[in-house]
């Protein structure tokens, strides 16, 4: 059993020793924002928060996320109330397919947490490790300047 803090709430779930953390999130936890790109910790679409850093959750046990939280993109926002860099990649129309977006948008919430006034080469720097195969690069960066000047008014 792992008990830890998930999108602000406490949860426990069954996993083995070394089972994965984005199979006990997309399975037991039956999340859909991460998600299973190469299983190598080459793409990023399975980028989590882990005590509000980025990690790579296909690469990481399950268990060693006991006692910590871990934020998905499900935890930034809401329908109700998205967060900044919600509300930017849909106003920059960032997203094509959007498979790579939970975890783009994780990591730039870290680095807005860290950074309010990211200049460009920090933002590209972020986002480095997160392959977008529709070639949406661009617009992602101007989402992420957007809701960085949106968070900081």
């Amino acid at each position: 059993m792992v008990a830890f803090t998930l999108n602000g709430q406490p949860v426990s779930v069954e996993a083995a020793e070394d089972e994965a953390l984005l199979h006990v999130l997309r399975g037991a936890l039956d999340l859909s924002g991460p998600r299973y790109g190469c299983g190598a910790e080459q793409c990023g679409a399975c980028a989590v928060l882990v005590d509000g850093a980025p990690a790579y959750a296909c690469a990481i046990a399950a268990s060693s996320a006991a006692g910590r939280s871990v934020t998905t993109v499900e935890g930034l926002g809401s329908p109700d109330t998205p967060h900044a860099l919600q509300t930017a990649l849909l106003a920059e129309q960032a997203g094509q397919c959007g498979f790579c977006l939970s975890g783009m948008i994780v990591a730039a919430s870290a680095l807005l947490a860290r950074e309010p006034d990211p200049d460009d080469a920090a933002i590209r720097a972020a986002l480095d490790p997160h392959l977008c195969r529709c070639g949406s690069h661009n617009r992602i960066i101007r989402a992420v300047q957007r809701a960085a000047a949106e968070m900081r008014a």
